[in-house]
């Protein structure tokens, strides 16, 4: 049976479900975020009972009767199936059926994909890909997630987990990954990657550098990028490393999607020029010669930080619909 929408209701609940937090939103069709909190998520043994606190919560902060739908970002999420399946960050272990819930505590339609899917479902909703059909977002946090648009549509895959770009190989030898491969993008890119490159140089090299004195739990994206901005040698060779790295991975992305732009999302993304400045150079210099007219752009995303994960999420929403 088809599903009727109530169209005079013009909002909808945006969640993020992170390792650490989750955040959420009502949005409104312009992108604009009404109320928002967020919960931790690590209190919760199990998603029944983290989903009932969430809906109080989110009553707390707005009334749900204007909301016409629930959009989440989730890692591991199922797009087709509505699931979280054995996220290696969360506590709820197996296959969670965390959208069928939802609804059933809710009463409103939900929608369900990964985090960086929703992200990039927020850039052409509320960024700077309003116009495109084609291009990927990176989320470059504590680990590396893209998503994929062709034509203006998400690509999902056979099984719906299609776009682990975090997950391609860099070195078959390399580093080890939370997903138990070896050499992952993700291990050399993202918050955790280039604080392991940052160590690796330490270890390699005797030049004095700020960041000796930092324990590996304490070291940031933020210090690292402070450091570098100051002159220190192991803080731009840091840098210089992860940009080549992820330049070198996004002359293949770029053959597999032919994009307009790729969008960089995230904590690394902050550190500006330092990131952006190698990462173009050497995704231009190892691009098959094809592509090298096409003036592909790599820029930061058109969303705030803070805002992108309810943002994506909620847009979910507002694309199922029209769909």
């Amino acid at each position: 049976m088809k599903e009727k929408y109530n169209m005079g209701k013009k909002l909808a609940v945006g969640i993020d479900i992170g390792g650490t937090n989750s955040k959420f939103g009502v949005v409104d069709r312009d992108g604009n975020i009404l109320a928002q909190s967020r919960i931790k998520t690590q209190q919760f043994s199990e998603y029944h009972s983290f989903i009932e606190v969430l809906k109080k919560e989110i009553e707390k902060v707005h009334p749900l009767n204007e909301v016409i739908g629930i959009g989440v970002g989730a890692p591991n999420a199922n797009y087709y199936k509505g699931t979280i399946v054995n996220p290696p960050n969360l506590p709820w272990k197996g296959v969670s059926k965390f959208a069928e819930e939802v609804e059933k505590v809710f009463g409103l339609k939900c929608v369900l994909t990964n985090d960086a899917n929703a992200a990039a479902l927020g850039e052409m909703v509320y960024g700077k890909a309003k116009n495109m059909k084609d291009f990927v977002v990176l989320t470059v946090g504590t680990g590396l997630g893209s998503g994929i648009v062709i034509n203006g549509d998400l690509v999902y895959g056979k099984h719906g987990f299609a776009g682990e770009l975090g997950h391609t190989l860099v070195n078959a030898n390399g580093r080890h990954c939370a997903c138990g491969k070896r050499g992952c993008l993700e291990t050399y890119v993202s918050a955790t990657g280039i604080r392991r490159t940052v160590y690796k140089l330490l270890a390699d090299y005797t030049d004095p550098s700020m960041l000796r004195s930092i324990s590996f739990d304490d070291l940031s994206t933020r210090t690292i990028t402070e450091a570098a901005a100051k002159g220190d040698k192991i803080a731009i060779e840091a840098f210089k490393y992860t940009g080549r790295v992820l330049g070198m991975k996004l002359s293949d992305f770029i053959v597999h999607t032919d994009p307009e732009a790729i969008f960089l999302l995230g904590g690394l993304s902050k550190a500006g020029d330092y990131i952006f400045t190698p990462a173009q150079e050497n995704m231009e210099h190892y691009l098959m010669p094809l592509f090298r007219d096409k003036k592909i752009k790599l820029q930061p995303s058109g969303l705030k930080d803070d805002d992108a994960p309810i943002l994506g999420a909620s847009s979910l929403v507002w694309k199922y619909i029209d769909k």
